[in-house]
């Protein structure tokens, strides 16, 4: 997963919005979101090659998403895979979710660079593990990419005011506008790239909101609604190495709390 956008009771309907894109290489191996047969409270996608997930929520309201941090300078040769740590919150107990921060500062030394959007509907955290902090998220609209929460960067500015202004003008919520925030492919002006340590060429290819080349791109794109009633709406939508739609995954259900 590389980007979020998300409202926290900013649209009168929906206390909980996010829109996310995964940014991956084409070529490796993924299943669509479904609830899982291992896990069949768990809805979310998998990665097939690692067996983590990038994004998901379970029946019980618990939510994670996660977000590589681009520091290639930092990278270790054998870290853990990430993708385990949303998939980890989503199946522990309620009790070790409350101590979940302290597991993330325990072992942030063995993952590369990542931000971990954790919690439920009623309170969401973000980790940084090289920043080492945890950060609540208050009443507000949030933009996370590959570097820290709301940085400066081009398209986590447009994607925050995308979306902050569809909620202040939106009283019937259309997802369809917020796939449209996630197909935003302008990329950035070279003045306001951001210098993570790649080459130009590539910043230039990650500065938009949606990607797109032959090896590598915005493979999905996902909306998380959540209203008062905790009635949940989760739409994924698929997309090739030619940014062509190649499918949609619908859920609907109710929170049970546990």
């Amino acid at each position: 997963m590389c980007i979020l956008f998300i409202a926290i009771n900013q649209h009168p309907k929906f206390p909980l919005i996010i829109a996310a894109n995964r940014d991956e290489f084409h070529d490796r191996p993924t299943a669509k979101s479904a609830f899982w047969s291992n896990h069949s409270d768990i809805l979310a996608g998998r990665d097939e090659k690692a067996g983590g997930t990038w994004m998901g929520i379970n029946k019980n309201g618990s939510i994670a998403a996660l977000t590589n941090i681009r520091a290639p300078d930092k990278d270790l040769p054998n870290a853990i895979t990430r993708g385990e740590l949303v998939l980890n919150f989503l199946t522990v107990s309620g009790k070790q979710q409350k101590k979940y921060t302290k597991t993330l500062a325990d072992t942030k030394a063995q993952y590369n660079g990542y931000n971990l959007v954790f919690g439920t509907l009623e309170q969401l955290y973000v980790y940084n593990n090289h920043e080492a902090t945890c950060i609540p998220l208050e009443d507000g609209v949030f933009g996370l990419s590959n570097a820290s929460l709301n940085s400066p960067w081009p398209k986590i500015s447009t994607g925050r005011d995308a979306l902050l202004k569809y909620c202040q003008h939106a009283a019937v919520l259309d997802t369809e506008h917020l796939f449209e925030l996630l197909r935003n492919d302008k990329p950035a002006q070279d003045d306001l790239l951001p210098n993570t340590g790649v080459a130009i060429e590539w910043e230039r290819r990650l500065s938009s909101i949606f990607i797109q080349s032959p090896e590598y791109g915005t493979r999905s794109s996902t909306v998380l609604l959540v209203d008062h009633h905790q009635q949940v709406v989760w739409e994924e939508r698929t997309f090739n190495a030619l940014a062509e739609q190649t499918s949609v995954q619908h859920f609907e259900f109710t929170i049970k709390k546990a």
